[in-house]
């Protein structure tokens, strides 16, 4: 029943976006949203979150959930990982499961059921990175699909898209907004997450850290918001004060993140209170230092502090010392 104060022909579709890490599930989620909101950059793993992105076309209302990507791991970070993975997809209308063109597409699927653990309910599959694949229009898509459904049988359609150059882009999104259902709105004020600005300056910020530190040293990286004060005087600019921890697992990677005379967290808070202004609409103060915090990824109070809960296949871990 719709609500009494939404229009009568009011739809909406909740969509999880599933995938492996790297797949493109945050570049497609971007385009659809027409802004930057998940992170995304050339690391794998970047995602670590399970939240919503919400968009409007006409009268339905498309909420994707974006999922980090589901990968074999037996540390308790990544098993948490995978666990927001399998919990995005409940309450979904409707799964999409992204495949990257540049690897081996039925071996993707294969490892995809395997560490998903569940029977997924209706799913579109969604082929990425046209872009990267010369005359991609040729692929023999028809019959891998055949093979797919018999991996999943409620595999429905399939697309083939870049969301780099948005091909088919168009084609996706009608298709999402007609399959959506009469019901009312979830996000009536406007909001494009179920998550606040806190969390995407952490975003922002970790985004930053991947993008300019090397080798194994943004996946032992963590954000956690200290204090975020938002307040804008009568008449003046919105200005939001921030101060962030950066945590790192080993002494000698805080002098990496910190940089010959803090030029490297320097740069990492330039390039983050750019893409956190661009949020807010206003100025932002942003003051970011490092701790140290060895093995945080095995820490339980850590880890519920930056919104992983345990997984049903979780470790004894450690807890903070009261």
């Amino acid at each position: 029943m719709l609500l009494t104060d939404q229009h009568p022909h009011n739809k909406s579709i909740m969509v999880a976006v599933l995938g492996a890490p790297n797949v493109g599930k945050s570049s497609m989620i971007n385009y659809l949203m027409g802004l930057d909101l998940s992170v995304v950059t050339h690391k794998p793993q970047t995602t670590r979150n399970r939240f919503h992105c919400v968009f409007t076309v006409d009268h339905t209302e498309v909420v994707l959930v974006d999922t980090p990507g589901i990968h074999r791991s037996s540390v308790e970070f990544n098993k948490r990982l995978n666990e927001q993975a399998r919990e995005g997809v409940e309450g979904a209308d409707l799964n999409l499961l992204l495949i990257d063109l540049t690897k081996e597409l039925l071996v993707q699927v294969k490892d995809f059921v395997h560490l998903m653990e569940k029977e997924l309910g209706r799913t579109w599959i969604v082929f990425t990175k046209a872009d990267r694949i010369e005359n991609s229009d040729a692929l023999p898509l028809e019959e891998v699909f055949e093979h797919i459904q018999e991996l999943i049988p409620n595999a429905k359609r399939y697309f083939l898209i870049s969301s780099k150059k948005g091909t088919n882009m168009h084609e996706l999104t009608g298709a999402l907004c007609d399959t959506a259902t009469p019901g009312p709105h979830m996000y009536l004020d406007g909001s494009v997450s179920n998550k606040n600005e806190r969390f995407f300056a952490s975003e922002y910020i970790r985004e930053q850290a991947f993008e300019l530190l090397k080798e194994e040293i943004p996946y032992e990286v963590a954000v956690l918001i200290d204090e975020f004060k938002d307040a804008a005087d009568k008449g003046a600019e919105r200005q939001a004060h921030i101060s962030a921890t950066i945590i790192v697992n080993r002494p000698s990677q805080r002098g990496i993140v910190v940089g010959t005379k803090g030029s490297m967290i320097k740069e990492i808070g330039t390039r983050a209170r750019m893409k956190i202004q661009a949020m807010t609409g206003g100025e932002v103060h942003l003051n970011l230092h490092v701790k140290v915090s060895p093995r945080w990824f095995k820490n339980n109070y850590v880890l519920e502090e930056l919104g992983l809960p345990r997984a049903h296949n979780s470790a004894r871990v450690w807890r903070a010392k009261k």
